[in-house]
């Protein structure tokens, strides 16, 4: 472990919340000062539940002194002014995703951190997870020559069938592209660098939805964002690819990415999990071929990882890889998208980040480091 240890507060103590908290508890490196929530009620049973020092209010936790890193677990249209807050008072911050709601709120996030010397970290940290890391491994080696093209679909009829409290999915902010497309356009940019140009479309194929699980069940959504979007991305080192992130979509039977190069193609393990499978076919084979893991962090439901990389980057004085640079790269890629549909047009790709340095093999599963 990378010198003593990292105190963390997190604030939104919602349905994601648990993953955190526990992946926290699994890495030395963390430990949990508090929690907070609007609702100071919840964060203290929160607290209770996972035996946390305290829960408290969002102006408390901010004020902690004592706290080094905070964890941004609210709704998406609440993560700009938290960040931003967390900054303030003088504390690296790590957001749930996307960054924020708009390109600008993701920009003046950056610009603050940077005017503060501190450090801005984002979900998805999934591509920290032994299935994509085997992937960059074996795109990085060659394997399946030069990348060329690509395709990425998330497929779902809608959140409002099994989360509590839906309503944010369908809110500016909130929709396919922005919720799900993090995870896909995350690893597409991990595996393949940057995107230069992107062009797409974007409707709402379902104005109004009905909550269908518990407690909210009955009560209607009105959809305020694109529930079906579509999209081409050009990427600098040559690849083009095609990504479809849809609320509107019973069933299919639709890879979740598959990367194809001039030797072969890699059917990636699926963005939203840190496992595999991961399989491999090259020009003359005549099967797939399952491979295996070339590193850990496979566990289910490691949501907090990028926050423990995060942490151990803090005291080693490394560059964390979970950054809030390409965050940002991805928002603007989610935006530009929206931005195509709404002008038909090309869309150049302003920003850019540099792709992390690979996780060594062979780490243990409580740590991110050598």
């Amino acid at each position: 472990m990378s010198g003593r240890r990292v105190k963390i507060g997190i604030i939104g103590c919602g349905n994601i919340s648990k993953a955190y908290i526990l992946t926290a508890q699994s890495f030395p490196i963390l430990e949990i000062a508090s929690v907070a929530d609007m609702d100071v009620d919840r964060a203290k049973a929160k607290a209770r539940e996972f035996s946390l020092p305290r829960g408290c209010s969002v102006d408390d936790i901010l004020a902690d002194t004592d706290i080094e890193l905070l964890v941004n677990l609210t709704v998406p249209k609440a993560h700009g002014e938290i960040a931003l807050a967390a900054l303030k008072s003088g504390k690296h911050v790590y957001n749930e995703k996307p960054l924020g709601a708009t390109v600008g709120e993701g920009k003046h996030i950056l610009d603050a951190a940077a005017s503060a010397g501190l450090r801005v970290g984002c979900a998805p940290g999934t591509f920290l997870g032994g299935g994509l890391q085997t992937c960059r491994q074996i795109i990085d080696s060659g394997a399946i020559g030069k990348p060329i093209a690509a395709t990425a679909f998330m497929t779902t009829p809608g959140h409002e069938r099994w989360h509590p409290s839906p309503e944010f999915y369908y809110e500016p902010g909130g929709g396919p592209m922005l919720d799900m497309g993090p995870y896909y356009i995350t690893a597409l940019a991990q595996l393949l660098g940057p995107v230069k140009r992107v062009s797409g479309s974007a409707t709402i194929i379902k104005p109004e939805r009905t909550i269908t699980s518990e407690p909210k069940k009955g009560q209607k959504i009105q959809v305020e964002t694109p529930d079906h979007v579509t999209g081409v991305l050009e990427f600098s080192g040559g690849a083009v690819a095609t990504i479809m992130t849809s609320f509107a979509i019973w069933h299919a039977h639709l890879p979740r990415i598959e990367i194809y190069g001039t030797e072969g193609t890699l059917a990636v393990s699926d963005p939203n999990s840190l496992k595999g499978p991961v399989s491999i076919r090259l020009s003359g084979e005549g099967d797939w071929k399952d491979v295996g893991l070339t590193h850990g962090h496979n566990e289910d439901n490691k949501w907090g990882i990028g926050v423990a990389d995060m942490a151990h980057a803090i005291r080693s004085g490394r560059a964390h890889r979970a950054t809030g640079e390409n965050a940002f790269h991805v928002l603007d890629v989610m935006h530009s998208f929206f931005t195509s549909a709404r002008e038909s047009r090309h869309v150049a790709i302003e920003s850019n980040f540099a792709r992390p340095t690979s996780l060594p093999r062979g780490l243990a599963a409580d740590v991110m480091d050598d």
